[in-house]
């Protein structure tokens, strides 16, 4: 497709994430025009968006509807099923991550979306935090020398169990395809695939049905990344530690685009996902210490990307073949964790 007519989209469910982040983020897309919703029991969206038109099905979406991108937000057991069938419909797809549960079905999903020459991916955000974005930088950069370690938390404290589907006995449920989705994805970019990958993955509050902790390490021989999550830590715990030849650099905070979501805000302007000074992180040198700026965050790239793959043949900057790579780790994490012994690459297959 070469048209410059802005790509017709449509959200599939309408909860919180949708709401908050996936709809303003398309709305501000140029390129993009969120014209259909799937909302099962309201019409939220189109209170909001006034011109959407809302489904009641999926299947009324596929067989009615005029999107030609179909953006997929439904719990997690659903996505490989639904994903399919857009596909199948001759429609593109993003998938909010993970894309699927196992790493078969979304192998599944790269082959049907090649052979019919459409684009299907997964929404992989973190990508474009802006404490990520910078810890990029400091690698390419070389101020920190050799880097020999990295260390991301994504610490909460929650003692009480939510209500919602993640904590609930139901197939993708759990921290680990939560969070530990991101913050793998965060480390294969930077690193690529590991050696080798140990993990302990627990359900540390009493009488919960889901994982709400994990540590996990990714092994790459002369390089360690660690990636931990839990929601018993309510004591500052940094975002980043990244520990170098010549220094080290330590991250506090979360990126800002999520709480101004949060609060309703439009992801317009010349702030947006800037972060104030006094947040920013702090580079230990042998002689000095200072501050070091962190990067804008800017998750509007993911969606102008997608818009300019379709439109362009833009190459896109979140592959499906890297979406596979992080489930299987994810499979071997588990696995890992399970029989409490180190998965290697050649044994978990990414």
């Amino acid at each position: 497709m070469n048209s410059t007519k802005p790509i017709k989209t449509a959200i599939v469910g309408f909860g919180s994430v949708a709401e908050k982040m996936h709809a303003p983020l398309i709305d501000v897309c140029p390129h993009l025009d969120l014209v259909e919703v799937v909302e099962r029991h309201s019409n939220l969206c189109e209170q909001q968006y006034p011109g959407v038109k809302t489904f009641r099905s999926f299947e009324e979406l596929l067989s009615q509807g005029s999107s030609e991108l179909i953006v997929i937000t439904t719990p997690n057991e659903f996505h490989f099923s639904m994903a399919k069938l857009a596909l199948e419909a001759g429609k593109h797809v993003v998938v909010d991550k993970p894309i699927t549960i196992h790493s078969w079905q979304a192998e599944e999903l790269l082959k049907l979306a090649s052979e019919k020459g459409l684009i299907c991916t997964a929404f992989q955000n973190r990508r474009f935090d802006g404490d990520f974005r910078t810890v990029q930088e400091i690698l390419q950069n070389g101020s920190l020398g050799g880097i020999h370690y990295i260390e991301s938390h994504f610490d909460r404290f929650r003692p009480q169990p939510r209500d919602n589907w993640r904590e609930k006995e139901v197939p993708g449920n759990g921290i680990t395809y939560d969070l530990g989705t991101h913050l793998i994805d965060q480390i294969c970019v930077l690193w690529g695939a590991p050696e080798s990958i140990t993990a302990t993955i627990r359900k540390q509050r009493p009488q919960v049905v889901a994982d709400d902790y994990f540590d996990i390490q990714l092994d790459y021989g002369n390089r360690l990344a660690r990636v931990t999550a839990g929601v018993l830590v309510n004591a500052p715990t940094p975002k980043f530690l990244v520990l170098g030849e010549k220094g080290t650099y330590q991250k506090f905070g979360l990126d800002v685009q999520e709480a101004a979501f949060k609060e309703g805000r439009k992801p317009e302007g010349e702030n947006w996902g800037l972060e104030e000074a006094d947040k920013w992180g702090k580079v230990y040198l042998e002689e000095k210490t200072d501050s070091y700026p962190t990067l804008r965050g800017d998750y509007r790239f993911f969606y102008n990307n997608i818009a300019k793959a379709i439109l362009l043949g833009e190459s896109l900057l979140v592959r499906l073949e890297e979406a596979i790579m992080v489930l299987k780790l994810i499979e071997s994490a588990f696995l890992s964790s399970g029989q409490k012994k180190t998965i290697t690459k050649s044994e978990g297959g990414w």
